[in-house]
């Protein structure tokens, strides 16, 4: 277990190559409360769009949470898409210099339409007729002038063009004679295009489709196709991924090795295969064994399926499973980052949960936060505080608070059975922005609540949530309780 630790800790040290088919996923949230009067089809009126790397940059994105520096080797169009996805790829932390453009196809985009979460449509745009040979040309020689400064190539193929079979055979040999192990993700049924890669990861009905036979289902048909496809297309290894059974390994010299899946929730299954690679590449990449690495990445893809979307899973998570500290039945709410935060509330939000959050120091807790607490969640289905840091509330209380540290505020008030999330922000400094402004813009609760005398006009944290369609909520405190009235209160009683 140490050693899985250890390599764990080492990856964040290393280089990944992705070559393959990048696109930009587009995500449009709206409601649906009428039928068009010129056809019968539903009106989506739009409330939000989120935009990020799909295709190979799953792999990228994955590869970035996990601490990996990608370098990403692709194909995007002369149009904007293409200029926001490359801005993209290097705001998640990726080496984006070998993108290519290619003026003679549109950068790929998937958009999904979802009303209350639900997908009423999706449209594509792109072509994926085989890249020109100039382009194919412009991408090689870049990846000749970087490989031996990465520890591991990803071939993310999604049949879009980008993946020849010329080009995989020039990036498979260069990488072989560097020394550097390639991983693919195959698509199609015929395997024997990736020949001489160090490991292919289809999927069980992938597996069976490559290998000319039903899906495979127990551990016996699972090797069989594995040394089939082995022994036919010259590939070293095989990891078979099989969903709620986990995975397989299955070399082309040696025992297979089985991995049972973790048991916790399957919420989504979408872009699990691509955290399986990068996972498994940058465990390779850190000088782990196929059979360690394996492990790693069936750590990582158990976590991948609990989460929404294409949300990548993080060194920390997969450390935190390693060392026991991810089992569930606490009665504590957890204190949570700000992108932790933002996972979470995506995922109440596609399970169709309204998420609520307020804000306040929270210094000592008394019966009027309590019931403003209790209320705030009356009128929600999961509740987030967000906590002042120490730093904040020194700001707006002066230098005697807070009496609490935020460790020990954030603990009180994550015990309440009112409470399901807490997060901290604030300014650090006296000249900084000291509201959750930021942080509402970022999380986007369905509805935000603020106590006291205000109108929506007076909060600054208003206009963000009104912006991307969320509703604030102003309540009554409870008269004749307050922090500072408990302090000088307590003093007077000494």
């Amino acid at each position: 277990m140490q050693e899985l630790v250890n390599f764990l800790k080492e990856i964040g040290n290393r280089k990944v190559m992705v070559v393959g088919d990048l696109m930009l996923d587009s995500f449009v949230y709206g409601d649906v409360e009428r039928i068009s009067p010129e056809s019968p089809v539903p009106v989506l009126a739009v409330s939000r769009e989120d935009k990020m790397l799909g295709g190979a940059g799953n792999v990228v994105s994955s590869l970035a949470a996990l601490g990996v520096k990608p370098v990403l080797f692709a194909v995007i169009g002369d149009d904007a898409r293409g200029a926001e996805v490359a801005d993209i790829a290097r705001k998640t932390g990726a080496d984006a210099g070998g993108l290519v453009v290619d003026a003679g196809r549109p950068t790929i985009l998937k958009t999904r339409y979802l009303a209350r979460n639900q997908q009423v449509l999706r449209t594509d745009i792109e072509k994926t007729h085989a890249i020109d040979p100039a382009i194919e040309a412009k991408i090689f020689t870049g990846i000749q002038k970087v490989l031996k400064q990465v520890q591991a190539v990803v071939l993310s193929d999604y049949g879009k063009g980008v993946l020849t079979k010329s080009l995989l055979e020039k990036v498979v040999a260069a990488a072989a004679a560097a020394g550097i192990p390639v991983l693919a993700d195959p698509k199609g049924r015929d395997f024997s295009v990736y020949r001489g890669a160090d490991v292919v990861t289809p999927n069980r009905k992938e597996l069976g489709e490559a290998a000319g036979i039903e899906t495979p289902k127990d551990d016996e048909e699972i090797i069989a196709a594995a040394k089939k496809i082995i022994r036919e297309c010259g590939i070293k290894t095989v990891l078979a991924t099989r969903s709620e059974d986990g995975m397989s390994v299955v070399p082309s010299v040696g025992e297979a090795l089985h991995l049972k899946a973790r048991a916790r929730e399957v919420f989504d299954v979408s872009g699990a295969g691509d955290t399986v690679i990068a996972t498994m590449a940058a465990a390779l990449a850190a000088g782990a064994s196929m059979a360690d690495a394996a492990k790693l990445a069936n750590i990582a893809g158990g976590l991948a399926v609990s989460k929404v979307g294409t949300t990548p899973v993080r060194a920390e998570e997969i450390l935190a499973v390693l060392e026991g500290r991810d089992s569930g039945g606490s009665l504590q709410a957890p204190i949570a980052s700000w992108t932790q935060a933002g996972e979470q509330i995506r995922k109440w939000q596609a399970q169709g949960l309204k998420v609520g959050m307020t804000c306040g120091c929270f210094d000592i807790l008394h019966f009027g936060h309590v019931n403003y607490l209790n209320e705030a969640r009356r009128q929600c289905d999961r509740l987030i505080v967000a906590l002042n840091s120490d730093e904040s509330v020194k700001i707006l209380k002066g230098p005697s608070r807070p009496v609490n540290a935020e460790a020990a505020r954030g603990a009180v008030i994550g015990a309440l059975a009112a409470v399901d999330l807490v997060v901290m922000f604030g300014a650090a400094k006296t000249d900084e922005d000291n509201t959750p402004v930021e942080l509402v813009g970022t999380l986007r609760p369905d509805i935000f609540f603020k106590g006291g005398d205000y109108t929506v006009e007076q909060l600054p944290e208003a206009k963000p949530v009104l912006a991307y369609g969320g509703e604030v909520s102003i309540m009554k405190m409870h008269e004749g309780y307050s922090t500072t009235g408990i302090i000088e209160k307590s003093r007077k009683t000494a």
